[in-house]
């Protein structure tokens, strides 16, 4: 049961101790017009935060120190100290003490977010490098969350404003990609993206294109035959149960066309694939959210940016979002589990949207 409340409880962690995460979380909250938002809890430690605080001198930032969840101030920021160790900082350098400190924060917020006392999860960047340790024998937050609560399976979703890029693979190895283009992998990303649509973005009947493999999708064959004998089957599929699902795109066209306004999600095949024009297109103002979870994750869509950390030059923009967006996936769960419970009231919206388009 979610914390009893008017606003939401959101948790937020450090990310790698010596990356911008610290900067951007103050700068995102030291504009007291979140906290009318939502009680922000930071898992990390005064000491930390402190150092930090003397790098960003330009925002006020003041906050309700405890040990206790049932001690926060609705009021105030808050930091829930999840240590009380001198940790050695030394912002824009990769240290195991930044990773080591980065995972305590994220496994102290989640355990807190599984117990209920946390409406959602927005993560700052940790670095891969120094947190590949065998008490966190995962790539990033994303299977670790996965495995922390139990899903059959999640997907990676960018999303601004434009544009909603999901990711068919993660964090793997380009010449790993090909393997893990399956069709049973297509379909359960395709299950939980449509999923995802209806439920936390409300959208009734999304259209979802996906993208191809190789270089023109293929060229009917000539350059690949994933698309013919994989990724086209699967979407002549899920045509067939009454999906609107769309391609196989090839990607550079898809992009530069504009094709991808016509779509509610594209589906990518793997990372750089589908990334690198999402990035382009949100301007650094896009939200990395982890689809097919029981509860909500958020993050910025960037990473650790270690030639700028400690320099004041971060911008808040992106972690801002991830904020934002969290609360708006908890207002649009409720409303969804809401129009659920009562099939008439849903009836009545859906017939509504059908009259207005």
């Amino acid at each position: 049961m979610l914390v009893n409340i008017e606003k939401p409880v959101i948790g937020i962690t450090t990310g790698d101790l010596n990356g911008v995460g610290i900067e951007v979380i103050i700068k995102t909250f030291s504009d007291n017009r979140m906290l009318e938002l939502c009680t922000p809890v930071i898992f990390a430690s005064n000491k930390v935060i402190n150092y930090y605080r003397r790098i960003v001198t330009e925002h006020a930032f003041n906050f309700n120190s405890t040990k206790d969840m049932t001690k926060l101030s609705p009021k105030q920021i808050n930091i829930f100290n999840c240590w009380d160790d001198e940790v050695p900082l030394q912002p824009g350098v990769l240290t195991d003490s930044g990773g080591k400190y980065a995972i305590r924060s994220l496994m102290v917020a989640t355990q807190c977010l599984k117990d209920g006392e946390l409406d959602a999860l927005v993560t700052a960047p940790m670095h891969k490098s120094n947190t590949n340790i065998p008490d966190f024998p995962f790539t990033g937050h994303t299977p670790f969350l996965k495995d922390k609560f139990g899903a059959k399976d999640v997907l990676m979703l960018l999303y601004n404003q434009n544009i909603r890029v999901a990711l068919a693979t993660e964090h793997i190895p380009i010449s790993k990609v090909p393997a893990a283009i399956t069709k049973e992998n297509l379909l359960s990303k395709l299950a939980i993206l449509k999923e995802t649509l209806i439920k936390d973005f409300g959208i009734d009947k999304p259209r979802i294109a996906v993208l191809g493999l190789n270089p023109h999708a293929g060229d009917e064959g000539q350059i690949g035959n994933e698309e013919q004998t994989i990724i086209k089957p699967v979407i002549d599929q899920q045509r067939n149960a009454g999906n609107l699902t769309f391609g196989p795109y090839s990607a550079d066209a898809f992009f530069a066309r504009g094709i991808y306004t016509e779509f509610d999600a594209v589906l990518a095949m793997y990372h750089d694939q589908g990334l690198v024009a999402f990035k382009t297109i949100a301007q650094g103002e896009g939200v990395n959210y982890t689809a097919g979870l029981p509860v909500i994750r958020t993050s910025p869509d960037h990473g650790t940016a270690f030639d700028i950390a400690g320099k004041n030059l971060a911008e808040p923009d992106s972690f801002r979002e991830a904020v934002f967006q969290a609360i708006d996936l908890i207002n649009q769960r409720k409303e969804y589990a809401a129009n659920t419970a009562n099939p008439m009231r849903r009836g009545r919206i859906e017939k509504e949207k059908e009259t207005e388009a």
